[in-house]
């Protein structure tokens, strides 16, 4: 009885082994199989083959067609910021980042369904020939625009500069229409704007000079030396660095505009990755002309990538108080790796951290002052700041819906740039206690 009982005991343990490690071996071999590149290469080759074959619109597509979409599908996954990117799109990213491109000079967005000029750019066709914010663009080149995606006007208006476009404009609420016809010229696209929307900076009230960057591209640290040369030359006294919708834009760039208010050798940004290559840490460069002035930064939930690194370095440091609100967190590294046949791969590989090792990340960066402004007053501001608008507000507004038009025209002219009145409020009064701390306590009499 006591034998049987220890076959038993020694025939359960046997088989439940067996099961264990028949149960381990397949989930090992299904681990090797997710990680090994020929078999998962087989299949998908297969699945494109049976698509190329017998799917009921299969003659409709190419390879390519199919490649370039799984691609596009694989990248994606994998991160917000990844992306493949085929010819045009990298050709496109290329004129962004050089700062210059062949067009007309506006631009454009789609606004209730129609695209609709968003703003005219200083000095080109499209501002020399009257055209407008708030001019909806019905024809290019004759062909409607009502089923354009924004991607496809752009194409279509941008081209070899001396070559000439006609667009269809429809201005104001009688729905003026007019044919314009615009050469294009080499668009220089400036990142750097005073208050005003121009090039022109004015030094403000108590001498507090004000620049706000746009995008960080190959001339944004030029450019912003020439604006604090002229507000210098005026005897600027602080600064605020507007980084308020700054998308970000290039590394080396968001570098040089730190390095013009630190000394030199200071760590300013480091990356962390996988790769020994994408480890690296970004430190001052030239002379920091300006590590003596006092500074506000002004961030918002649209400031991302290269603006953080530098809202989060000036404020790691105390070089600068920030003010508004919390930034978007976008702290990651996008390596733009060319491919064959034109296109690219835009990938993620590292992560961005502040001099005190703060990650970006998702995280953001949180102001010292929290200011907020509400979308509407960031859009009425957007208005009344862009060149010509108020000159022809009816016009500006009419692509806007009837009920909003009245609101907005008395936003427009009302509306209070709190987070800047806020900077600005704060450098007068630093200005003002340093003047007395210099002067000495005054002695009683």
């Amino acid at each position: 009885m006591k034998r049987r009982l220890v076959y038993a005991f020694l025939t359960t343990a046997l088989c439940l082994n067996l099961i264990v490690g028949a149960r381990l071996y397949l989930q090992s071999a299904e681990a090797v199989g997710k990680d090994e590149i020929y078999p998962n290469l087989e299949l998908y080759s297969r699945v494109l083959e049976l698509i190329r074959k017998d799917y009921v619109d299969g003659q409709k597509l190419t390879y390519q067609d199919l490649v370039y979409n799984s691609l596009r599908g694989m990248v994606s996954n994998l991160d917000p910021h990844s992306e493949f990117m085929e010819p045009v799109k990298y050709d496109d990213l290329k004129k962004d980042t050089e700062g210059s491109f062949g067009g007309v000079g506006i631009v454009v967005g789609i606004r209730e369904k129609t695209l609709t000029v968003l703003e005219p750019m200083e000095d080109t066709p499209a501002m020399r020939a009257g055209i407008l914010p708030g001019d909806r663009i019905t024809k290019i080149d004759g062909k409607s625009t009502e089923r354009f995606k924004l991607e496809d006007a752009v194409k279509r208006l941008r081209g070899e500069a001396g070559t000439e476009v006609e667009i269809t404009i429809t201005r104001g609420a009688a729905s003026q229409t007019r044919d314009v016809k615009l050469k294009r010229e080499n668009i220089k696209v400036h990142k750097v704007k005073d208050l005003n929307g121009k090039r022109e900076f004015p030094l403000g009230e108590d001498k507090v000079g004000y620049v706000k960057l746009l995008q960080f591209d190959e001339q944004t640290s030029s450019d912003l030396e020439d604006a604090l040369r002229k507000l210098n030359a005026q005897g600027m006294k602080s600064l605020v660095l507007d980084l308020r919708a700054n998308p970000g834009g290039l590394l080396d760039q968001a570098v040089q505009v730190c390095s013009k208010f630190l000394p030199r050798d200071q760590l300013i940004v480091s990356t962390e990755g996988r790769s020994a290559d994408d480890r690296q840490q970004y430190r001052a460069t030239g002379r920091g002309k300006y590590q003596d002035m006092t500074m506000a930064v002004l961030v918002n939930g649209s400031s991302a990538s290269a603006s953080e690194i530098v809202a989060g370095c000036l404020q790691d440091l105390k070089r600068a108080i920030v003010v508004g609100e919390q930034t978007f967190g976008k702290g990651s590294v996008q390596k733009i790796i060319p491919l064959p046949n034109g296109c690219a791969l835009r990938l993620t590989t590292s992560k961005y951290y502040t001099p005190s090792h703060k990650v970006i990340h998702e995280k953001g960066i949180t102001p010292d002052i929290e200011v907020g402004l509400s979308d509407e007053e960031e859009q009425a501001l957007y208005i009344r700041r862009t060149p010509g608008a108020m000159d022809n507000l009816d016009d500006t507004l009419a692509s806007l819906e009837e009920d909003k038009r009245e609101r907005f025209r008395t936003l427009v002219q009302t509306v209070k740039d709190t987070q800047l009145d806020r900077a600005v409020d704060m450098l007068k009064g630093i200005q003002i206690y340093g003047q007395r701390k210099k002067q000495g306590p005054v002695a009683a009499k």
